[in-house]
């Protein structure tokens, strides 16, 4: 716990400044830790970090975090290629790539490394795009993956009696979840009232119950991973914390549904 704790702190005096700062040193910052957390996941799959597959994973992962609107105005959409179409030519190239090495590399390796590139990449750009509307909201979901963790593991450990997903997360239980979006709805609320959204506490409310919901899907799915590839966690690079996808897993599920659901425009 007290490792664990040291972490977060620096950790947190790391990121919260970077956060606050914006700009470029924020998206080179954020274009470093997903490509950490790309290659944990490439590690987990035991695809060679130094190889030609994954180095196309990491280009098509960037690519997709590309913020176009950096893009000179006299550039008009028809003369660059769309994001749609760069996940095309990876698609393309990656199944070229097996057929030159002769199933070394396999097609379930290219539907894993494009899957991963696209939750990994997708993910990391809404925080970018997230933090260029407005910084308010960075801390608004914060709060909430903080809260919904925090609720959860409290409630988890006072009340917890009854398994959440036990193949998946043998520790986590029911009584664990909904405290999480308990706390998440109070700290939402403290949040409303001390720094206002520009929507009502109703509709704040009604969105943290969401997110809190898909925060702990997040977490799940990289549990899941973690399972399914008999590892314990992402990385090491956190100590007691595991990877940078066990730390951000949440976080990059939820803020694309923001986006989704338009309560961040």
């Amino acid at each position: 716990m007290k490792q664990r704790t040291i972490t977060a702190i620096v950790a947190a005096l790391i990121f919260l400044p970077i956060v606050m700062l914006g700009g470029w040193p924020f998206k080179i910052f954020v274009y470093f830790i997903a490509s950490i957390a790309l290659l944990e996941l490439v590690r987990m799959k035991k695809i060679a970090r130094y190889s030609v597959a994954a180095g196309l994973g990491l280009v098509l992962m960037w690519a997709l975090m590309f913020p176009y609107e950096v893009l000179d105005e006299s550039i008009t959409s028809q003369d660059i290629i769309t994001k749609s179409e760069i996940t095309l030519l990876a698609v393309l190239i990656l199944l070229s790539y097996t057929v030159l090495v002769k199933n070394r590399f396999t097609f379930d390796d290219a539907g894993f490394l494009l899957l991963s590139a696209i939750y990994i990449g997708m993910g990391f750009n809404y925080l970018i795009e997230t933090r260029e509307a407005d910084i308010e909201y960075i801390f608004f979901a914060l709060f909430v993956v903080w809260a919904t963790d925090t609720g959860a593991y409290l409630f988890g450990r006072a009340l917890g009696k009854h398994k959440l997903w036990p193949q998946i997360s043998p520790k986590k239980t029911i009584e664990g979840s909904v405290g999480g979006i308990i706390l998440a709805c109070a700290v939402a609320l403290v949040f409303q009232i001390v720094h206002p959204l520009d929507h009502s506490l109703i509709i704040v409310l009604l969105v943290t119950v969401l997110v809190s919901i898909a925060g702990q899907i997040g977490d799940l799915v990289e549990s899941a991973f973690k399972r399914h590839y008999a590892v314990k966690d992402s990385g090491k690079i956190l100590p007691g914390h595991g990877g940078v996808l066990d730390r951000f897993d949440s976080l990059i599920f939820i803020l694309p549904i923001l986006h989704l659901i338009n309560f961040i425009s």
